[in-house]
């Protein structure tokens, strides 16, 4: 779609898509394979390869291998510095398996991206793609100054957010189309996608909501004036995965460190293996380059839904915080629903030189989610919530959510796996 409203035909998911130093209005800040049986293995000396090696390698699950990605980024093309011919071949070469430009699309305030933009866009995208070695993706922010800002990927053409009024029409839009969505820096624009208000025509698109944007963790955003976005997300009903980005505005993409990536275990690196890990919210959040998460709840894993009413649930975690968090320590926060605040009900010591094991009790009454926190103790969160809440501390990634749907009570733990699966 042109931004005059115009839309283009959308491409099948199995073809080839192609794929914020804050904004004037905004505030300043405080701030890759396992494939399966047909797919792609990449050499060990591809930059930026999702190779089949240890440290990409899951303990708690079989049949995927981990991709570092980065789905938020800008050029010159909307409010960027740096030169869009430059963008993907940057963060290739800072060790990314998975890089998407996502200039913006707005309905006022700086420049946004146009119908010969958006196809100058589609053409670096499909120069940089290397199938099985780098994926490259087009995507688009659609930026509105009151409402928020979303990205979305996947799609053949874009939506202008001029003379919108409500989060209706970009649903309206994004319903006909087959692209995947993420809630941007959640809590940054006041009326926060109409209150994150839940539409069921696009579950399935909704597919992240940004935990960690740039250098900043979005769990208690705007408070003490408003509820953590995470809970205002994911008590609305939305299934969003975790999501961590660098929003990269300069002209350095994939090189700073301490700023947000996606961690997307996929069985191959591609396109459409990429969608397909997004959909099923098989992904990380992250701030710290080389770390790898992984875990499971009552053997399902995180972005899956937990047949569970009530019961005692195991989880199991497979943890590498990689050699940039050395030398700190580490703790897991099991995190609930609360009404303004997510509920911290279980804390729990990390050793990395095993699969983590602990049980917690959990009950569909209480809500339907629960989330894995990883944080540093003796470090402070940038964007406290609560005096004294527990989540004060600094974070360094998040797991994708369970969902509880009722059903019946956990089986008691089987023999475990000596390998920890």
């Amino acid at each position: 779609m042109d931004q005059s409203g115009a839309v283009a035909a959308e491409l099948p998911v199995s073809s080839s898509f192609v794929g914020h130093a804050r904004g004037v209005s905004d505030n300043i800040s405080r701030r890759s394979l396992l494939a399966g049986a047909g797919g792609l293995l990449v050499g060990a000396a591809v930059p930026g390869s999702a190779q089949a090696a240890p440290g990409r390698t899951s303990r708690v699950s079989r049949g995927t291998t981990l991709a570092y990605a980065d789905l938020h980024n800008h050029t010159l093309l909307s409010d960027g510095l740096g030169e869009p011919e430059l963008a993907y071949a940057s963060m290739r070469s800072a060790g990314l398996d998975v890089a998407a430009l996502t200039d913006h699309a707005t309905d006022s305030g700086f420049t946004g991206i146009t119908t010969a933009k958006w196809q100058q866009i589609g053409k670096l995208t499909e120069l940089a793609d290397q199938t099985g070695a780098f994926t490259s993706i087009r995507g688009f922010e659609w930026s509105h100054n009151h409402l928020g800002h979303v990205n979305v990927w996947g799609t053949d053409g874009f939506l202008g957010a001029g003379g919108v009024t409500s989060m209706t029409t970009v649903y309206d839009w994004l319903a006909g189309t087959t692209g995947v969505a993420s809630f941007n820096h959640p809590g940054r624009q006041r009326e926060r996608f109409g209150d994150f208000a839940y539409d069921p025509r696009v579950a399935e698109h909704m597919v992240a909501l940004e935990m960690f944007n740039n250098e900043d963790d979005y769990l208690f955003e705007g408070w003490p004036q408003r509820t953590s976005p995470l809970v205002a997300c994911l008590n609305a009903g939305w299934r969003t995965g975790l999501s961590g980005v660098a929003d990269e505005h300069g002209f350095d993409w994939g090189k700073d460190r301490g700023k947000g990536l996606t961690g997307l275990w996929v069985t191959e690196n591609t396109r459409a293996g990429v969608l397909a890990a997004m959909r099923a919210r098989r992904f990380f959040a992250s701030r710290v380059k080389g770390l790898r998460l992984d875990a499971t709840a009552a053997g399902v894993r995180m972005g899956g839904r937990l047949p569970i009413a009530k019961g005692d649930v195991t989880f199991r975690l497979d943890l590498d915080r990689g050699p940039e968090a050395a030398g700190h320590p580490l703790r897991v926060q099991v995190l609930r629903p609360g009404p303004a605040a997510p509920e911290v009900v279980h804390l729990q010591d990390l050793d990395e030189s095993q699969v983590v094991r602990f049980t917690v009790p959990l009950d569909v009454a209480d809500g339907d989610w629960v989330v894995l926190r990883i944080a540093d103790p003796n470090r402070d969160n940038a964007t406290p919530g609560p005096i004294g809440h527990v989540s004060n501390d600094f974070a360094l990634a998040y797991s994708s959510p369970w969902w509880l749907t009722g059903g019946s009570t956990p089986a008691k733990s089987s023999t475990r796996h000596p390998s920890g699966r």
